[in-house]
């Protein structure tokens, strides 16, 4: 035996043996449960309201899919320039209101003349919510008007701008003034932004996986060292797949179970894909089209 091959027996041996002293000394320790997060059985989320009929983020679209009997929403918010909190997706209003130019450039009184329903085209090419009086809706006004069902909120301001520096703090004090601790989700892309949150609400509200939550989790998944993973969520809201790497398989979402985590998936609509995805131990969907996901989920429930 050459001393190449010596040394690389050497080598592995001693990675083997450091992977065995880790499984004993290291466990994994499962997140603490969350209220928010105790369902029987796959909820349905809709995601901006749901748009089955109805603009986005509009009092129309929340009624519509509560109708529906969707278990929440998913929900943009963003930072007025008077700092109020309100729901939206983008960074504009052009996309979706009559207005233009970025959402912290305007006050709440200014963005409650908006026409929220005034780029809303239905499928025979019509723009049927024009001038009907759907308005910019603030997250307080979403939350008391459906105190039963459960809502996801997403962080969409960077750190890095002043609105999203404030976000977390004016998030957490609204959360702690209307006590909706247990039935709120507060999640973004920017891992540092629900670290930030965290701060102030210590562990009280489920927190969601941000992009390098994800990748880590993964990266511990499809590595020998599952059992070291440490998580800061409670709870995944992925697509199936991050790049090219798969987060719908079954060892994925038993790995996440493991440790406590529920975990949805986005815009997932094929009948298909989400009786996959029950059988695999999915915990939920959010989608903008609710209503497959949930004749399913019923139809599941009666037998």
């Amino acid at each position: 035996m050459g001393r190449k091959t010596k040394v690389a027996l050497t080598v592995g041996a001693a990675g083997v043996a450091a992977w065995a002293a880790s499984k004993v000394v290291a466990k994994p320790k499962p997140r603490p449960d969350k209220t928010a997060l105790q369902f029987s059985q796959p909820i349905i989320l809709a995601k901006r309201g749901g748009t089955e009929g109805a603009p986005e983020h509009t009092m129309a679209a929340f009624k519509k899919s509560a109708e529906l009997g969707v278990h929440g929403f998913v929900v943009d918010i963003r930072l007025t320039k008077d700092e109020e909190i309100i729901i939206f997706h983008d960074e504009t209003a052009d996309r979706t209101t009559d207005f233009s130019g970025k959402i912290s450039d305007y006050t709440l009184d200014e963005l409650k003349k908006a026409d929220a329903g005034y780029m809303y085209m239905d499928e025979e090419g019509q723009y049927p919510f024009r001038g009907k009086g759907e308005k910019i809706l603030t997250l307080i006004e979403l939350v008391n008007a459906f105190p039963q069902l459960l809502i996801a909120v997403n962080l969409r301001d960077s750190p890095d701008t002043y609105e999203g520096s404030l976000m977390p703090s004016k998030l957490w004090r609204l959360i702690e003034e209307t006590n909706t601790q247990d039935r709120v989700i507060v999640m973004s892309t920017f891992d540092e932004q629900t670290d930030r949150f965290n701060l102030y609400a210590q562990n009280k509200v489920a927190i969601g996986a941000g992009n390098d939550e994800v990748k880590k989790a993964y990266a511990a998944f499809t590595s020998k060292f599952g059992h070291l993973y440490n998580p800061k969520a409670d709870v995944f809201n992925v697509s199936e797949k991050m790049g090219i790497f798969p987060l719908n398989t079954e060892g994925f979402i038993n790995f996440l179970h493991n440790v406590n985590i529920p975990i949805y998936y986005e815009d997932v609509n094929q009948e298909d894909k989400i009786e996959k995805l029950l059988k695999a131990g999915a915990a939920g969907f959010i989608s903008e089209t609710p209503s497959v996901a949930l004749t399913i989920i019923q139809h599941q429930a009666e037998n």
